[in-house]
């Protein structure tokens, strides 16, 4: 091959990669007070400008085309649902993924209203459907607390689907109208009478926009049973309609947020005598409610943390002001409790990574004008939450310590051996820094690198056993791709804590190649590699070796994960030989398929029992060449159940893999022993 940038980059884009829960009552008052003194009905919509931008540029709205942005319109859709929940008036949502394609989403809310807005002369129903920034958020009374408020909506969703409809269920009338890639087709007509309220919308994603209009069923179910945990008391139901596909889930979680960190903790076992919880409503003036913060928490005997926060039920994965004030809060209140008891010295503070090491928290905040940072609303930006937080988390856990004098000593101990932990791994993570980071560290020796100097287009095989290393690394192309060669199995990292996990050889070997650091110094713009792809043999030992894999990149390296970066080689099964020509085959399905269309005679069959049986040639052609070679993407939709199955796996409790074992067994096919 030529040696040339072009070329190079071609190769690098060519490849083929398949996707793989005493406040009851307050509460309710609360929200009642919240919301059932105003009005909501056409003089509520504002407009703030038509939808060919949306369909010009949709990666600008919702993200991206691909399975992510399309799963986006359900939420969009369902948010507004959420948000009549959230002002007292909708109790159950129903999410249908229809046999046609199609999804739709019914609540028993008020309805859209459907009276004329004068300014616009249409329909309150069709100008939230046909105008950007339109809808019952933007400075009027609708809604005192919503998600929305970021120029995406369900206007983004019409303008995206190929067809959308809209059933408004309202003072005894059923309204209806239908839309076309954002265009309304008639306006909105009442078809009957109903005795019920609500909206229905039925969107049909658009092929020309989307990668794939297949939803997942899973992913959904994931989402939303996070959504009902978040708001306790409302229903919501997903059903899948489609042929072969049937099947129905209801969830309705009574306990609210205290269930959510009890179904985090499922595989765990826990320190406390049950989670701490407060949910704490700040007033205005006039006494109405202006925010809510609503915190559960509980420590396990894992050395991870699990945060999850959230701002008026959306998902703030990066965290912000309410995460910091719990932080602080939670790290004075323990270090304060140590002092006074005489547990530690002033002069010993425990770190808030010492006193986070096993804990599990939710937390829920709700509040009027929330400031998001970024298109996708990731990250809370409120600096008052991170006071309000902060003094609600003070004196609730601090109650709690002051209450529980046993559970505090424990948890104070776990604290204090986790800094002992970090202290001992601080020499040996120095050991494992980059050298272009820092100091004399140098890469290492068995890592056979490449030429190419653009991490984007580089990528390293994470290669099992030296007999395979050889052979990638013969077959490899130089330019861009890497290999290191692992002995054996690696460390279980879900059983250790980081000190021991940075004494392993093979560990050292992948952060030092890598560049980018480990845990909450991981820093993915050193990333030396824009792929890391794990190369195993097709077997049993090979699974469990890319299974410890990516509960080591998991626990200490999620970003890879997260943004993409972790990939399974597929190497193939088969070989079938027919006189000069050789073919590859990936599964038993495909081989199969191939003696029944081509009869057997004549032909000679290899099954390879692992990479070291492929020479170089072999191994490049079906394994390491962009233009040819099968890679498993290996994503995390969902990091609340990846982090449930991992713990459940790949814990210190057999039992739970026992289990495991026996209620999927049935799934496996071909098990090769």
């Amino acid at each position: 091959m030529e040696n040339n940038q072009n070329e190079l980059e071609q190769l690098a884009s060519q490849e083929k990669i398949v996707s793989s829960e005493e406040n009851d009552a307050i509460s309710k008052a609360e929200n009642e007070k919240l919301s059932k003194s105003v009005k909501y009905d056409a003089s509520e919509i504002q407009v703030l400008e038509g939808l060919e931008p949306v369909r010009k540029r949709p990666g600008m709205y919702i993200g991206s085309t691909d399975s992510h942005g399309l799963h986006h319109l359900v939420q969009e859709v369902v948010d507004n649902s959420i948000d009549e929940a959230l002002a007292g008036y909708c109790t159950q949502i129903d999410i249908i993924l229809n046999a046609d394609g199609s999804c739709s989403v019914v609540d028993n809310g008020r309805g859209i209203p459907t009276g004329i807005i004068a300014k616009e002369g249409k329909s309150a129903v069709e100008v939230v459907l046909t105008k950007l920034h339109a809808g019952g958020k933007f400075g009027g009374e609708g809604y005192k607390i919503s998600g929305g408020l970021h120029g995406v909506g369900v206007s983004c969703v019409n303008a995206l689907s190929t067809k959308l409809t809209v059933d408004v269920y309202q003072n005894g009338k059923h309204h209806f109208i239908e839309f076309s890639r954002g265009r309304s087709l008639s306006p909105l007509k009442v078809i009957g009478s109903s005795d019920k309220t609500g909206t229905t919308v039925t969107f049909y994603p658009d092929p020309e926009i989307f990668e794939t209009v297949e939803f997942n069923y899973d992913n959904l179910k994931n989402r939303f049973r996070e959504i009902a945990f978040l708001n306790k008391g409302l229903v919501i139901t997903l059903e899948d309609r489609r042929e072969g596909q049937e099947r129905k889930d209801r969830f309705e979680f009574k306990g609210g947020i205290v269930e959510f960190v009890n179904y985090l903790n499922t595989n765990k076992q826990t320190l406390l005598s049950y989670p701490v919880y407060f949910n704490k409503f700040n007033h205005n003036e006039k006494g109405d409610v202006v925010n809510e913060v609503e915190v559960c928490f509980q420590y396990n005997d894992s050395y991870s943390e699990i945060i999850n926060t959230y701002a008026n039920n959306i998902n703030t994965e990066e965290g912000g002001s309410h995460l910091d004030g719990f932080k602080n809060a939670l790290t004075k209140v323990i270090n304060d409790y140590a002092v006074k008891n005489k547990i530690i010295k002033e002069t010993e503070k425990l770190s808030g990574e010492d006193c986070r090491e096993g804990i599990t928290a939710v937390i829920s905040v709700k509040l009027r004008e929330p400031q998001f940072e970024g298109q996708t609303k990731t990250k809370l930006g409120n600096s008052e939450m991170r006071t309000i937080v902060y003094k609600a988390m003070q004196e609730a856990f601090g109650d709690y310590l002051e209450e529980h004098p046993s559970e505090a000593k424990e948890l104070i101990l776990k604290s204090i051996t986790a800094q002992r932990a970090r202290d001992a791994a601080r020499n040996a993570r120095e050991l494992t820094r980059r050298k272009s980071v820092l100091e004399n560290t140098t890469l290492p020796g068995k890592l056979a690198d490449c030429s190419e100097k653009d991490s984007s287009l580089c990528e390293i095989y994470i290669v099992e056993g030296d007999s395979a290393g050889g052979s990638a690394k013969q077959g490899r192309d130089r330019r861009f791709q890497a290999i290191l060669p692992l002995r054996g199995k690696i460390l279980n990292v879900e059983k250790a804590r980081l000190n021991r996990i940075l004494e392993n050889a093979e560990i050292k070997a992948m952060i030092t190649a890598f560049g980018a650091g480990i845990g909450n110094e991981f820093d993915e713009s050193k990333l030396r590699y824009n792929k890391i792809i794990c190369m195993s043999d097709a077997d049993v030992d090979g699974s469990h070796i890319r299974i410890l894999l990516l509960t080591f990149f998991f626990r200490f390296m999620r970003p890879l994960i997260e943004n993409g970066h972790v990939y399974a080689a597929q190497p193939p099964l088969y070989k079938v030989s027919r006189g000069k020509e050789d073919m590859y085959f990936y599964s038993d399905e495909d081989l199969n398929k191939y003696f029944e269309e081509n009869g057997r005679k004549g032909t000679t069959l290899q099954r390879y029992k692992g990479l070291g049986e492929m020479n170089p040639d072999q191994l490049w052609e079906t394994t390491m060449n962009p233009e040819h070679r099968i890679l498993l993407k290996i994503t995390m939709e969902d990091a609340i159940e990846a982090d449930k199955l991992f713990s459940q796996l790949m814990g210190e409790d057999p039992e739970l893999r026992r289990q495991f074992i026996e209620e999927n067994a049935t799934l496996v096919k071909d098990l090769d022993i």
